[in-house]
């Protein structure tokens, strides 16, 4: 009997049979499940490799750098939003993880492009990675851009989660070419842009991970899956205290409104 199941693709990520799951070419019952962490999945399942130690290692402390950061934007959406829809978990953490951009979150990506980029120009110009960096801060600023992973809102002095990542990359000997790229950037920012601007989570969180072979396509996964588990622990916090409409209820009071009066509009 002929096959008539039409084949269109193909993937390497999973093949699913009635008595077996095989993910990257490892059973996952008799491989996988029990034997390996999460974060060692979630690289494994990114690449096909086995992840080294080292990735393993770095990719995990940037997850739990990242996880949580209080009541920012994408945990008071998370919140307000199963304030309204209880019946639906799902739609809190996507309302929460939809705002991951260039401002928030997703600033690991960008930072680990202006990364790549110094690392760029320094092959192409065949010069140092001091020159190519202020290069690379001169056109941001000529084109009014800020440069991503520099400054924050409370961290005014020192990001610490920055600090500590360096320090966790340096212990497992894994800081190389893009950390040296990234502390090039905090040497001449201020000048370049005339004002101090501290390293932030975001910059140290590409340079780490790119130096330990982390695929730079794939940077904004990571606070993506980390806050993942922050939202869920929120959102469990949400049913036993309920915030989300206190939030709400503030924002209104905090907001003054400006527009016409409908009365004087009518001309009464």
């Amino acid at each position: 009997m002929a096959d008539n199941t039409l084949t269109f693709g193909t993937s390497s990520i999973a093949k699913v049979e009635p008595d077996r799951i095989t993910i990257r070419g490892r059973d996952l019952c008799d491989e996988l499940i029990g034997k390996i962490s999460f974060t060692h999945y979630f690289l494994f399942l990114l690449t096909g490799q086995e992840p080294t130690r080292e990735l393993v290692a770095i990719t995990d402390a940037c997850l739990v750098a990242i996880a949580e950061h209080g009541f920012v934007p994408s945990i008071q959406a998370a919140r307000m939003t199963y304030a309204a829809a209880p019946d639906a978990l799902q739609g809190a953490v996507s309302a929460g993880l939809l705002g991951c951009g260039t401002v928030i979150l997703g600033a690991s990506e960008t930072a680990g492009i202006l990364l790549a980029d110094i690392l760029k120009r320094q092959e192409t110009d065949a010069t140092d990675i001091d020159t190519a960096a202020i290069a690379v801060l001169r056109d941001l600023r000529e084109a009014r851009l800020p440069v991503p992973g520099f400054g924050h809102p409370v961290h005014k002095a020192e990001d610490p989660r920055a600090t500590r990542l360096l320090k966790v990359a340096n212990e497992l000997g894994v800081a190389g070419k893009h950390v040296e790229a990234l502390q090039a950037v905090e040497r001449h920012i201020e000048t370049a842009y005339g004002r101090f601007l501290p390293l932030n989570v975001s910059a140290a969180i590409p340079a780490v991970l790119l130096d330990a072979d982390f695929p730079l396509e794939s940077l904004r996964g990571v606070p993506l899956v980390a806050r993942t588990g922050s939202l869920v622990a929120h959102l469990l916090e949400e049913q036993r205290n309920p915030l989300g409409f206190k939030i709400a209820t503030r924002a209104e009071q905090g907001i003054a409104y400006d527009g016409q009066l409908a009365g004087k509009r009518r001309g009464t």
